[in-house]
């Protein structure tokens, strides 16, 4: 069997927000509802950790869900750009990933499951987004271009890859890596172990998520408020001295909008190494925050294993 291997470029390709932020907007609409449908049928898990979707080698799926004594999931395949809805009894639904309106893409969806006995009804309202529109009511969105959605998710198995090696030396409660459908975003969290302090969120499954002490490392593809693809992290709560804290690779920063560190996705992926330059933004801004915010963190983080691969 011939040994292929990926290039750089090929792990970490172009992906210029302003063109395929289109295809963008309109996918995140199209997880959102695969999402709400899980949402709907799994119990919950601590900080939402039973809503997120996983990486697959052609995708991502929602893994098992629940439906009475049968279980489904729904798999977003991005080599072959089909969605498909698989059941515990044997049966299944497919749709292809197409150009097409999200009010279409919802019709279909919906009339799938309903088709396989799976029933369930979400709030169609997005969530994490401005002036978002009801599912039903979206024709706005109705971009697909398959060459950015493969390079996104490529990009993604690469941010996974790194993750896993930053995870590594974390002797905490961290979370799996989990894409999160509502704000679009691969992330990893790790908790100090100690409750946050209350204070008071504008809903309910905000205050879930955030009454623990926690540190996210992750990727974000843009929004309007950061136009430009990003891998992020920050410390919740935000410790005072991490918006002046210095930082490396070079090209980080922290947004103060988004109260985020960021690293742009262009300038790391021109780095020698771009695993290397990534990790080391993980590893620096977790420090920064832990340290200030007062964590165990000679408890919780043993010494960083070697990385290189066993001879």
């Amino acid at each position: 069997m011939a040994n292929v291997q990926t290039s750089v470029a090929d792990a970490w390709p172009a992906l210029p927000y302003a063109e395929w932020q289109p295809t963008l907007d309109t996918l995140h609409m199209w997880t959102q509802i695969v999402g709400k449908v899980k949402l709907e049928l799994t119990p919950f898990l601590n900080d939402w950790w039973n809503v997120t979707f996983v990486l697959t080698a052609h995708g991502m799926t929602t893994s098992l869900i629940p439906a009475g004594h049968r279980s489904f999931q729904v798999d977003f395949d991005f080599i072959d750009h089909q969605l498909a809805i698989h059941v515990s009894d044997g049966t299944a639904r497919s749709l292809p990933l197409v150009a097409r309106p999200v009010s279409e893409f919802y019709r279909e969806f919906m009339s799938h499951l309903d088709a396989l006995g799976v029933e369930v009804k979400i709030n169609t309202r997005p969530v994490e987004v401005e002036d978002g529109i009801r599912f039903e009511e979206d024709d706005e969105h109705a971009s697909y271009d398959p060459l950015y959605v493969n390079r996104w998710w490529r990009i993604l198995l690469g941010v996974s890859r790194v993750l896993e090696r930053y995870r590594d030396s974390f002797q905490g409660k961290s979370s799996p890596v989990q894409f999160w459908w509502g704000s679009f975003d691969l992330a990893t969290t790790r908790y100090s172990g100690r409750l946050a302090p209350p204070r008071h969120w504008p809903s309910r499954w905000m205050a879930l998520s955030a009454q623990q002490e926690q540190a996210l490392a992750g990727f974000w593809p843009g929004n309007k408020r950061l136009l430009e693809p990003a891998f992020v992290a920050y410390t919740y709560p935000e410790p005072v001295g991490c918006r002046t804290a210095a930082l490396h690779p070079d090209a980080a920063y922290f947004h103060p909008e988004l109260a985020e560190f960021i690293l742009p996705y262009e300038r790391a992926r021109e780095a020698a190494d771009p695993d290397e330059a990534i990790l080391d933004f993980y590893r620096r801004t977790f420090e920064i925050g832990a340290t200030l915010a007062g964590w165990d963190v000679e408890a919780l983080e043993r010494p960083h294993p070697t990385d290189a691969p066993p001879a």
